[in-house]
């Protein structure tokens, strides 16, 4: 396909190649989702509803040799989930499988872009978009992984014994579990794209290095709004665990992109040329 110049009719008969390939392993990847969902559901999904999550642990942990003995270290947490709707459990099955199938496909989506977009670039912008969509991926899952490890058994916690009557007794629906569930651990996967996103950005002369260090300070109350949204917690700690990510990222997106050409370094690339 390299050797040879492609119709636009060739193109997008490779494009439908492209989407069925995705599509099979999407599908392939659901049925297997869906046949393991029960034993899913018992050790990871719902993981975080018990005392002995691997988070909880760590936070009794920290408590014990600093010796905190505020709550938020000691806490026992258990919650058991509720259903209200008859056919919640079967749509909440199948959607749940895809939308792992969803993030697990993730490298193999990358790797198919690269395959349809490689042929037409340049040695030189090979690599460079090779790096961004390993870097993507990367990033994506350990965002992933902060999201179901940290940020979600955070907010559940707090969301879950949060109190507004003595006389109201939380209860809490397996629809209202799975979508908060999903749309966190999603939502950091996304969060973590930003190194990605602002060096495509920055290739596209939409950003540069000096705009982004000029409103560091602007970034910094965003981002804590942001984490403030994301978990929804009146501790400093959650806000911090959240926020401290987020930044570090922000400093990254600097890091991996060039700052803006000036008109004397595009007239010494010129006469370098010439």
């Amino acid at each position: 396909m390299a050797n040879k110049e492609l119709t636009f009719w060739d193109h997008l008969d490779e494009l439908r190649r492209v989407l069925f390939r995705v599509l099979g392993v999407w599908f392939v990847l659901a049925v297997g989702y869906f046949i393991a969902m029960p034993w899913l559901f018992d050790n990871v999904i719902l993981a975080p509803c018990h005392n002995d999550f691997i988070f909880y642990d760590l936070l009794r942990y920290v408590g014990k040799v600093f010796d905190l003995h505020d709550e938020f270290f000691t806490q026992e947490f258990h919650i058991k989930l509720i259903n209200i709707n008859l056919a919640a459990p079967f749509f909440v099955h199948m959607s749940t499988a895809f939308l792992m199938s969803v993030v697990t496909a993730t490298p193999y989506i990358f790797f198919e872009i690269w395959r349809f977009i490689s042929p037409a670039l340049y040695p030189n912008e090979r690599h460079g978009v090779k790096k961004a969509l390993c870097i993507g991926t990367a990033m994506f899952f350990l965002g992933v992984l902060l999201g179901y490890f940290m940020v979600y058994p955070l907010t559940l916690r707090f969301l879950s014994t949060y109190e507004l009557s003595a006389a109201i007794e939380n209860q809490i629906s397996l629809n209202s579990y799975i979508d908060n569930f999903m749309m966190l651990v999603l939502c950091m996967g996304l969060a973590f794209e930003l190194p990605l996103v602002t060096w495509l950005l920055s290739l596209l002369g939409v950003v540069h290095k000096s705009f982004l260090r000029k409103y560091r300070r602007h970034a910094i109350v965003i981002i804590v709004i942001v984490a403030a949204i994301i978990t929804p917690t009146g501790d400093p700690f959650t806000l911090t665990v959240v926020s401290v990510p987020l930044y570090l990222l922000y400093e990254l997106s600097i890091l991996m992109i060039k700052d803006k050409k000036t008109d004397a370094d595009e007239a010494d690339e010129v006469e370098e040329e010439e």
